[in-house]
């Protein structure tokens, strides 16, 4: 079982011709909903690849009942929810340009109510984007952890993510994630590469690199005719997860990761093109070679 700490939002996602600069404007292209949120993104796709998995997050009075919710129970997705009936449920404004940057406005609503619960003790978690505190509570207390900070990486003070790196297992970045937490840090990217078990960083179209038992493996990534890189990184997470926990290799994980990626770039939204183990394994087959059994 792979629990996933973390938000469950809604979605909105538009494309712009450029990004603006502060105090002017762009046209909107297109806009569509979807659901989303990061933590809820990697348990979709979790429980999508065949996994089990509990997603742990905070949910407004509008959630129960609804589409959303509908959704995440088809998925088989078990839900451990604290629930804030006078909130919304956490909404992300997402803004992509024809090169493929990015800029997300975040309205945490009913997501506030982590910062006064009571974090579980888990054998085997994901902490995705969440209340800072909230997430080294549940590192303290789990027994194995792994942790992604995502657009939530500018909440963190620098105790907090040193109270992180002592209590996890693996630490997933993208590029501008890791280089934030050295300035936090005051520290280089090799040292903390030297704090945790393992470290994957993403670098957008540039593939991965894992670094783990004091060896740095690159993944390249597989070339899809990209819609939109909303998720790719949950989707990355999901597939690695998945993988690891039935006793993949770590590199052999990552590729599933990026296999699973690949999959969710090709549509816009991020849990609409999630792939079964079955479609994983037949594209992973085409690029890596036989997945193989753990």
């Amino acid at each position: 079982m792979i629990s996933v700490v973390g938000h469950t939002a809604i979605d909105h996602i538009s494309k712009v011709g450029h990004l603006p600069e502060k105090n002017c404007s762009t046209h909107i292209s297109d806009r569509q909903i979807y659901y989303g949120g990061g933590a809820a993104n990697i348990a979709a796709g979790i429980a999508t690849l065949g996994g089990q998995t509990t997603l742990i997050s905070c949910v407004g009075g509008d959630f129960y009942g609804g589409d959303y919710d509908a959704w995440m129970k088809k998925l088989g997705v078990r839900q451990q929810f604290f629930v804030v009936p006078d909130a919304h449920t956490p909404t992300a404004f997402m803004f992509t340009d024809e090169s493929g940057d990015q800029m997300t406005f975040f309205e945490w609503g009913a997501s506030k109510a982590f910062a006064h619960s009571e974090p579980p003790a888990l054998p085997f978690v994901h902490m995705a984007t969440a209340d800072p505190e909230f997430n080294c509570r549940v590192a303290e207390k789990s027994e194995f952890a792994s942790f992604d900070p995502g657009q939530d990486i500018f909440y963190y003070t620098k105790e907090q993510l040193d109270s992180l790196l002592d209590n996890i297992d693996i630490l997933f970045a993208n590029q501008h994630e890791i280089e934030h937490m050295c300035r936090t840090l005051g520290t280089s990217r090799d040292a903390i590469v030297g704090r945790v078990k393992m470290a994957i960083f993403t670098m957008s179209g540039d593939g991965s690199t894992l670094y783990t038992a004091g060896k740095e493996h690159f993944i390249p990534v597989v070339p899809v005719t990209l819609a939109d890189p909303t998720g790719a990184g949950d989707s990355y997470r999901a597939g690695f997860l998945t993988a690891y926990v039935q006793g993949y290799s770590p590199l052999t994980s990552c590729r599933v990761g990026t296999v699973t990626a690949s999959f969710v770039v090709e549509h816009v939204g991020c849990q609409t093109h999630l792939p079964t183990w079955s479609m994983m394994t037949e594209r992973y087959r085409q690029h890596f070679g036989d997945l193989g059994k753990p």
